[in-house]
């Protein structure tokens, strides 16, 4: 049994399509990312997974359970949840924002956990701890938000385009942090991401959206081989080859 099934999804905003039955399963310890152009679905999919989105039609299984019978709150605080711009709460410190979700559990280990969850994000809590998140640099931020969303040590992990505001060399280094954590964490993760190449060096698995729909699900291996249409029309507009990158 997959740990996220996704069956028939169906979603509409007045006129707009925005998932046209789309379905997908992720394994435990896989990673999915999600890619494609702006208003392919990929945001609303991801959302669907911890009801942030309701859909119109289809179903949606996490852990072997329907998310439209478990408590939203209670789902969304046993997934970890990464947004584009970290989302983190500007007059907390960074260890009382990596401690948020097990203490909102309830776990007297709360701060424990956080500082953990720092010093597995690549910040050593006893210089980053006490810092605002205005202290940091956009990198830090991301770190500290990927924390936020592990300090509980979720089996699944949500994040939406968590390195699209960083600049090159401080994105690297954000994506090899998060591959490291998400391995040695064993976490399943799905991510959307609008850059391919991205895609490959993070996932295990890439699905590509078009017009609310997965028109290619495939192995990061066999992306590239696998790729026609849209998806290999994609694939070069981002500049990947059989070859890997190009220049």
């Amino acid at each position: 049994m997959a740990l996220i099934e996704i069956e028939g999804a169906g979603k509409r905003y007045g006129a707009t399509v925005a998932l046209d039955g789309v379905s997908l399963r992720v394994q435990a310890g896989e990673c999915v990312a999600l890619v494609g152009g702006s208003g392919s679905g990929k945001t609303t999919l991801l959302r669907t997974i911890n009801r942030l989105t309701e859909l119109d039609r289809g179903t949606v299984l996490v852990r072997g359970e329907p998310v439209d019978a478990l408590n939203p709150v209670g789902l969304r605080r046993s997934i970890g949840y990464v947004q584009q711009d970290g989302g983190l709460i500007p007059h907390w410190t960074c260890l009382a924002n990596a401690s948020l979700v097990p203490a909102l559990l309830g776990r007297a280990d709360a701060r424990d956990r956080g500082r953990r969850a720092l010093g597995d994000a690549g910040l050593d809590a006893d210089v980053f701890g006490g810092r605002y998140p205005r202290e940091l640099s956009g990198g830090q931020r991301q770190r500290v938000a990927i924390a936020r969303a592990m300090a509980a040590r979720p089996d699944i992990l949500l994040m939406d385009e968590p390195f699209g505001a960083l600049d090159a060399i401080t994105r690297t280094e954000a994506q090899r942090a998060f591959v490291e954590l998400r391995e040695s964490a064993g976490t399943t993760a799905v991510f959307v991401t609008h850059d391919v190449a991205e895609a490959l060096r993070v996932a295990t698995h890439v699905a590509v959206m078009q017009s609310g729909r997965i028109v290619l699900h495939a192995s990061a291996a066999d992306l590239m081989d696998r790729a026609t249409g849209y998806a290999a029309e994609l694939l070069e507009k981002s500049g990947v080859t059989s070859r890997g990158f190009s220049a």
